[in-house]
């Protein structure tokens, strides 16, 4: 599972996105970088993006933010991690929902949600610049898996096609696991989205 530090460097303002493990980690490395840590955004609910966000949350003391139709998963978070077997602490507390166009800041970067359903409910995307970070909505050379609670694989290829496909090739896209990738590079290799 990936986890990103959005960070600007100006101000030391910071956001977390999708915190599933190694909480004390994270929170040494921005008590260490002196990161003001603003809030925290779940891309998805699935456990292991969630398992420690609420443990973040209770420490720094700061919004968490979802999409609303990531509810049922957020209160099953708990069910999840006895289903994988994964520890989960703290339940994060949503302060507000993120929807489909809304923006967020960090220092004096700008950010954009894009509503992405189809791995789940509620899937988001943040598009900061250049640079989306889509959780488990695209990969490298595949897609997000569509087998689990509220999984819709036409609604998936659709948010790909929508909302990612139309964003410009040297756009750097960072997935919820593996590697980095571009938007270019998908639309030309990627098999499932040939021939769309």
């Amino acid at each position: 599972m990936n986890c990103y530090l959005l960070a600007d460097g100006d101000t030391r303002q910071a956001i977390i996105i999708d915190p599933g493990a190694e909480s004390g980690r994270l929170i040494e490395k921005i008590s260490r970088e002196q990161l003001k840590l603003l809030y925290i955004v779940n891309t998805h609910c699935h456990i292991d993006h969630a398992a420690e966000a609420g443990d973040i949350q209770k420490h720094f003391k700061i919004p968490f933010y979802i999409h609303k139709q990531e509810s049922p998963l957020l209160d099953s978070l708990r069910q999840q991690g006895e289903l994988f077997e994964i520890a989960v602490k703290e339940i994060p507390v949503v302060s507000s929902y993120l929807q489909d166009g809304d923006t967020l800041q960090v220092g004096q970067l700008n950010g954009t949600v894009l509503y992405n359903p189809g791995h789940t409910p509620g899937g988001i995307s943040l598009l900061f610049g250049k640079h989306v970070f889509v959780g488990d909505t695209l990969f490298r050379d595949s897609i997000g898996r569509t087998d689990l609670y509220g999984g819709n694989y036409e609604q998936l290829i659709g948010s790909i096609t929508g909302k990612l496909l139309s964003l410009s090739d040297d756009t750097k896209v960072y997935s919820g696991h593996g590697p980095a990738t571009t938007i270019g590079h998908e639309r030309k290799y990627n098999p499932f989205l040939d021939n769309l």
